[in-house]
């Protein structure tokens, strides 16, 4: 039985260069998660109170998707693009349990 899995990324400063070049990766990720039925919800975090924050860019994201375990949360997050790409200084994972709605 797969649970649901919080997974936050904490971008370091001025990330908004690297985060824009390794999105349409990241998003594939997502995307391939959201045909499984496996996407609960993900998006970033707008440094400034907008929807579009423009240059200012994002601070982290968040990932809440099932996986079978922690561990396979934890490795699915560790090889995110914005990994790679340098745009997360940190990724946390945590177990996330959905009430509502």
């Amino acid at each position: 039985m797969n649970l649901y899995y919080a997974i936050i990324g904490e971008d370091v400063p001025d990330s908004l260069p690297r985060r824009l070049a390794a999105r349409p990766a990241h998003l594939e990720r997502l995307q391939t998660l959201q045909d499984e039925g496996r996407l609960l919800l993900a998006g970033p975090f707008p440094a400034i109170d907008s929807p579009d924050p423009g240059p200012a860019g994002f601070t982290g994201s968040l990932i809440v998707a099932a996986f079978a375990s922690l561990t396979e949360a934890r490795a699915w997050a560790e090889a995110d693009p914005y990994v790679s790409a340098g745009v997360y200084a940190g990724v946390e994972v945590k177990p996330f349990r959905k009430v509502l709605p």
